[in-house]
Order: structure tokens, then sequence, then C-alpha cells
């Protein structure tokens, strides 16, 4: 069912550091540089970009792990570059090798793993847990 997707597949995402994507604006650092948590959503990004296009109607990835270090900082008006590799695909599991770097070096890196999920069970789910509150 999930044919298309091999190991080597690459997506890339890139965003400009600003300051509603800072540490400091999101209240996770006190520095004018791009927050950690933007890294990893830009890693995230980038994985969908490998793989979410080659799914079948009604299918899509979801975030099941992520285990990446921030290794610089990168300043206002900077622009960071992510970039996903598919490693491995274990059923509905995959696995990415990430990286994140700026103009002048690499500033994260690590491995990211999504779930194909089928969007109407998921949706039904999420829908049966909420009614439950």
């Amino acid at each position: 069912m999930f044919d298309g997707l091999l190991p080597g597949l690459v997506g890339e995402y890139e965003t400009e550091v600003v300051m509603e994507n800072s540490a400091q604006h999101l209240g996770c650092g006190s520095g004018s540089v791009f927050a950690t948590t933007e890294m990893i959503r830009l890693m995230e990004r980038a994985a969908v970009r490998a793989v979410d296009h080659l799914l079948p109607e009604g299918y899509r990835t979801v975030g099941i792990g992520v285990d990446v270090r921030h290794l610089a900082a990168t300043p206002l008006g900077l622009t960071v570059r992510a970039r996903a590799e598919l490693l491995e695909v274990n059923g509905r599991k995959l696995t990415f090798r990430v990286e994140a770097s700026d103009e002048m070096e690499k500033v994260g890196e690590g491995i990211h793993q999504r779930a194909i999920i089928d969007l109407a069970k998921f949706k039904e789910r999420a829908e049966a847990k909420s009614s439950r509150q």
C-alpha cells in the first residue's frame, strides 16, 4: 500500500529567523536566536515534505518521536534550512535522519520518527476521546 516510500527520499523546509520564532519570544530561553522548538518543527516539516505527497488519498503522517541535538545558535535575520532523509520503513513507522543548517554551519541533527495514519480513523479516535470529557 505504501510502495513509493523507500529509503533515500529527501524533503527540505526553510525559514528566516525572526522575533516570532526566537527563544526569547516563545519563552524557552533568553536569546534572540532560533528556538529549539522551532528547529524541531522545521525538521518535522521537512520529513512531511519527503513522504506525505506519496501516500494514498486519506493517509498522512504524524510525528511519534524526536531525538535531536541543537548544536549552535542562529541569530535573527539568518535562514535555517532543515533536511530530512528517510532511513527506514517498518510497516507504518518511518525513521528519518534530520539536520538543520544556517548559512554558516550545521545547527542541529538527530532522528525523527513518523507514523502513517488513516485520517478518518484518527479523527474518529480523537472525537471519541473528546466526547469522554
